[in-house]
């Protein structure tokens, strides 16, 4: 949203003004002085309690000067062109319980998640919300993996099994929180990077069978006497080395 208000601001020439003493209400808003005011900027709750029934039915944040409601800055939601078809993709993986957890209205969230694919939501939360909502998750549904690029995703990204920040435009602390951060501001990404670690844990299993099923053969026909120690020792190394040559097929995954 703050980049989207500076792109405007830019474009049409309006000058900004000197901020000082900015500080970030977590998940509720910020709170700075402008030029001799306070002005607090976020969610209704936030800035002006007493105004709840100037709530609008679309994104945005609300304004006030000095404790005065001031108004709202509304925002055209543009949904990700690849989001419908990198949730299709999950769902092809075997990721089949997708959860939107926002800190925006019920009925926005409600409105994107259908035209996305995504059938469970829980809208107006706070960072505290969503890491709760990550814990009562039960556990024969882990892994959970969370994907999230703001400053109030970054505990949630922690508290996840896997977190994937889109690091791209997302905050420094979301990145430094993830266990996977995405370089390149594309969604698709996401769902390519779990099949990447699928088909990486395949290639892994598979390298531990056939070391296993190598050594077992071996075993059993030095077992007869027929194999000298010294050449058995020789190809327990040979078979170490096949193992990890096929563990490194594993290099060849790229995007």
């Amino acid at each position: 949203l703050a980049r989207s208000l500076l792109s405007y601001a830019t474009a049409y020439n309006i000058p900004l003004s000197t901020v000082d003493q900015l500080k970030e209400i977590t998940g509720k808003g910020i709170l700075a002085t402008v030029d001799g005011q306070e002005v607090k900027v976020g969610k209704l709750k936030f800035v002006s309690p007493e105004n709840l029934d100037q709530m609008l039915a679309a994104t945005a944040i609300y304004v006030s000067v000095d404790g005065q409601y001031y108004g709202a800055i509304t925002f055209t939601d543009h949904i990700r062109p690849e989001a419908k078809q990198t949730m299709d993709q999950l769902k092809q993986l075997g990721i089949t319980n997708l959860l939107m957890l926002t800190g925006d209205q019920a009925v926005i969230a409600d409105k994107v998640a259908q035209q996305v694919g995504i059938t469970q939501v829980k809208a107006d939360l706070l960072p505290q919300d969503k890491i709760n909502a990550l814990k009562a998750i039960p556990t024969d549904e882990h892994p959970v993996f969370m994907v999230g690029d703001g400053v109030n995703d970054a505990p949630s990204l922690v508290t996840a099994d896997v977190g994937i920040a889109m690091g791209a435009h997302g905050s420094t602390a979301a990145s430094e929180s993830a266990a996977v951060v995405i370089l390149k501001d594309d969604l698709s990404r996401v769902a390519k990077a779990v099949s990447i670690s699928q088909e990486t844990l395949r290639i892994a299993k598979q390298a531990v069978l056939i070391g296993i099923a190598i050594c077992t053969i071996l075993m059993l026909i030095a077992s007869t006497g027929i194999i000298p120690a010294f050449f058995g020792a020789m190809l327990q190394e040979i078979i170490d080395t096949v193992s990890i040559l096929w563990a490194l097929k594993a290099r060849k995954m790229t995007d």
